[in-house]
């Protein structure tokens, strides 16, 4: 690709007018873009003609019109080697350029080839999809709920949901005697935890409210026993013989002739 060279201004003659400074013309009247060829519409022609020059800036030489008939003449305008001045803030100039050229543009032409939607969020899932924290009463508040706003379940029909949310009732309903026996168990390891823990404490004040001295001479107290004598311990003494032995004899007199009547008859050999 060539390289793009500044114009060479090739003499030193001006048109005698004063430098024509850009911030008295329309923005739209002139092109100083950085990386472009600097261009200009000439106040005299209206034509748009190079600036020539990299620190004096001129108006290239041009004619008045540059499509003539055979044999005429051309006839140089005014507005050659006019003299200008850029006293504006290009990168200001170039932003607003920007701006409008975007407002001018079609619709059609402004809009990038790609489209970049936002995402729509994602429908709420129903309640019989929901796995939250499954209790007795969350799905007895949900299926009545459905069935409430439901025009489909009447009597024992139900929809899909429906019969979802019915069947969640029913398995939370077999599973609540073991959860509530679950729970119970926890309970108690709970409360036989907190008893372990505080227990070296509850024993640490009973030692001192009772005192060591006393525990320990009842613990290290003796007495001799007599001979002959019942430990206390012992229970008392039952009795080995009936205490009416008349009536003993008739019981088991009656009660040997019922298991006799009750038993067969030997057979004869």
């Amino acid at each position: 690709m060539p390289r793009i060279r500044p114009g060479r201004v090739r003499t030193k003659n001006t048109n005698r007018r004063e430098a024509l400074k850009l911030s008295t013309m329309a923005p739209e009247d002139y092109n100083v873009r950085p990386g472009e060829t600097k261009s200009i519409a000439c106040p005299d022609c209206r034509t748009w003609r190079r600036i020539m020059g990299d620190k004096v800036l001129k108006i290239r030489e041009h004619c008045i019109n540059d499509e003539l008939a055979e044999g005429e003449k051309h006839t140089t305008c005014r507005g050659s080697d006019q003299l200008v001045v850029v006293d504006i803030d290009v990168r200001r100039w170039q932003a607003k350029q920007d701006r409008l050229l975007r407002d001018a543009m079609p619709q059609d032409n402004r809009r990038a080839a790609q489209q970049f939607y936002k995402p729509l969020p994602a429908p709420a899932a129903p309640v019989s999809r929901i796995k939250a924290a499954v209790t007795l009463e969350t799905t007895r508040q949900s299926y009545l709920a459905h069935r409430k706003g439901c025009i489909r379940c009447v009597g024992g029909q139900h929809c899909t949901d429906g019969g979802v949310l019915a069947r969640r009732y029913v398995l939370a309903l077999q599973e609540e005697p073991a959860r509530r026996e679950a729970h119970e168990q926890l309970e108690r390891q709970e409360r036989r935890t907190a008893r372990k823990q505080t227990a070296p404490a509850v024993r640490k004040a009973q030692w001192a409210r009772l005192g060591g001295e006393t525990v320990e001479r009842a613990n290290n107290r003796c007495t001799d026993r007599l001979p002959g004598s019942r430990s206390e311990f012992r229970g008392p003494q039952l009795p080995l013989a009936p205490q009416d032995v008349k009536a003993h004899e008739q019981r088991q007199a009656e009660l040997g002739k019922r298991y006799a009547r009750r038993s067969p008859a030997p057979s004869a050999a």
